[in-house]
């Protein structure tokens, strides 16, 4: 007797996971059919968009970049966002006497259901039809389509089945955090090609087109370029690239699942000699100061490392600090003040310190009993955000001044940028004890319940403030560049910066050592509530 076929099986399961997750809520299900509405809107108009595009020249680059792009996000979408498909996870079925093979099968014909496939297979279907030419391309274009889409759905799978141990580990959960990042990213990306698109046109891709039409998925879409252009075998070559990346993929797949299925997770064990080296001191323990400084810039330091929403905020800022200067000033568009920029989005970070430590902030509280202490503690939070932000501030300032030529400029930007740092490192301080606020562990919210009020209050109040504070350097910096003998004091901008900024740091941490000795009840109350 035959075993029966798991392929419905494994379908109604998704189903039935997609269904009984709608079920859960009101809010869920109504976000579920307005994200489905707004996805399947953008298909449609994508796809309008796509068919548009025949008879332009060069179209055959733009619609082989995109399925390459399309390619690149099926495969990164299961590292960050590994809770979006439960069926992700092939060691939920670990229990289960199933063969490698036929899981793989019933697996692949699941994967194709939601939105996201439809949405790809819209996207496909509108590049096919953009670039081919005649019957025999189109004939060409019904094997593509689905075989590009195959492509995408196993190389998601063969990459969350590798890295599924990662994917439910404490780095997978920094992964989605940093999704955002992510996104944001390639937002910046996108918009600064779509910029020199528009100016330069689509021939500009077809470098990159050259070598991406011979790489799977994308291979498929311009095998159907190939045929409408008579290169028979160039267009059988690309078909074939697509069909051997697939039964390479689904043999990965197949030999992850197998190791899934049979090995035992040892992810979480721990040799002796290893747990030793964990708990030895690091090579930056021994040289920061000995006492409490040492050890608060250490624990803090750590927090940036290891605590998700931490890494999330501290990679954000850098990355935007660093974008926002050197792309204006790649386009030409830019000017050397933009560099404060990556002041402004690091100096964010001493905001809320006592937020990042939630209800943990006891232990931190039961080490304070003095203004004496308080300082102390804030002085070696603002040393550890200093240990990043001076560095990192002076080589945007630097890397911005030398896209630009501008190398006269560079001590007034960095002045105004180590002063915008004191600014703000003083109000982050007073803020912080001020009006703390809980940051939730779980989830991508960044401030629990209730206190949105007060994350407002902190950061957006504090930025005007720090911004208010800095208004005699900025008056100054605008002085000496007016006046025609001020153009050779302007250098001196940089020590006054510095000494200013400097200045304005211990005065605000002389202002919140105070506020923090005497509210550490209220503090551990709001911190605590995530």
């Amino acid at each position: 007797m035959s075993a029966p076929a798991i392929t419905p099986v494994v379908v109604r399961l998704k189903l039935s996971l997609l269904r009984n997750g709608l079920r859960q809520s009101g809010g869920r299900r109504a976000a579920y059919i307005a994200s489905a509405v707004l996805v399947l809107l953008f298909a449609a108009l994508q796809l309008i968009g796509l068919i548009a595009l025949r008879g332009v020249g060069h179209a055959e680059s733009l619609v082989v970049l995109l399925v390459a792009v399309l390619g690149l996000g099926w495969a990164v979408m299961p590292l960050f966002f590994p809770s979006g498909d439960e069926t992700l996870d092939p060691t939920r079925l670990v229990m289960l006497p199933l063969r490698p093979r036929p899981l793989v099968r019933a697996l692949l014909v699941a994967s194709l259901v939601g939105i996201g496939p439809l949405f790809t297979l819209c996207m496909f279907t509108g590049s096919v039809i953009a670039v081919a030419r005649g019957g025999a391309a189109f004939a060409v274009g019904v094997l593509a389509v689905p075989l590009a889409l195959l492509v995408c759905v196993a190389l998601a799978r063969a990459v969350a089945a590798a890295n599924v141990r990662l994917l439910t580990s404490r780095k997978g959960r920094d992964l989605a955090v940093l999704s955002g990042l992510v996104i944001a990213i390639g937002a910046q990306v996108v918009n600064f090609g779509a910029q020199r698109l528009g100016s330069s046109g689509l021939g500009e891709l077809d470098p990159v087109a050259g070598v991406l039409q011979w790489i799977p998925p994308a291979s498929a879409v311009g095998a159907v370029h190939a045929v409408g252009q008579g290169a028979h075998g160039t267009a059988l070559a690309q078909l074939a690239l697509s069909a051997a990346a697939l039964v390479v993929l689904l043999a990965l797949w197949s030999r992850s699942l197998t190791r899934l299925m049979t090995a035992p997770d040892g992810s979480t064990l721990q040799t002796g000699e290893k747990a030793v080296r964990e708990r030895s001191a690091s090579g930056l323990a021994r040289l920061l100061p000995a006492g409490r400084t040492g050890t608060v810039v250490e624990r803090s330091l750590r927090y940036v490392w290891r605590d998700p929403k931490t890494k999330a905020a501290w990679v954000t800022s850098l990355a935007i600090g660093l974008i926002v200067p050197v792309f204006n000033a790649w386009q030409g568009t830019g000017s050397v003040y933009f560099a404060c920029f990556a002041a402004g989005m690091l100096g964010i970070q001493m905001y809320n310190q006592f937020g990042q430590d939630t209800s943990a902030f006891w232990m931190v509280a039961m080490t304070i009993s003095t203004t004496r202490d308080a300082y102390a503690e804030l002085r070696a939070r603002a040393l550890a955000l200093l240990l990043i932000t001076l560095p990192y501030a002076t080589l945007v300032t630097v890397l911005t001044t030398a896209m630009l030529g501008a190398w006269r400029r560079l001590p007034e930007t960095l002045g105004l940028s180590f002063a915008l740092l004191g600014a703000m490192l003083a109000t982050g301080a007073w803020t912080s004890a001020r009006f703390p606020y809980s940051i939730p562990q779980e989830g991508h919210k960044n401030v629990a319940p209730g206190q949105v009020g007060l994350a407002w209050i902190s950061i957006f109040g504090g930025m005007i403030a720090a911004a208010v504070l800095c208004a005699p350097v900025i008056a100054l910096t605008i002085w000496w560049n007016l006046s025609a003998d001020g153009q050779d004091l302007l250098w001196l901008l940089l020590p006054v910066g510095t000494a200013y900024g400097a200045l304005l740091t211990l005065l605000g941490l002389r202002l919140a050592a105070p506020q923090t000795a005497r509210r550490l009840p209220e503090i551990l109350t709001a911190v605590s509530k995530g």
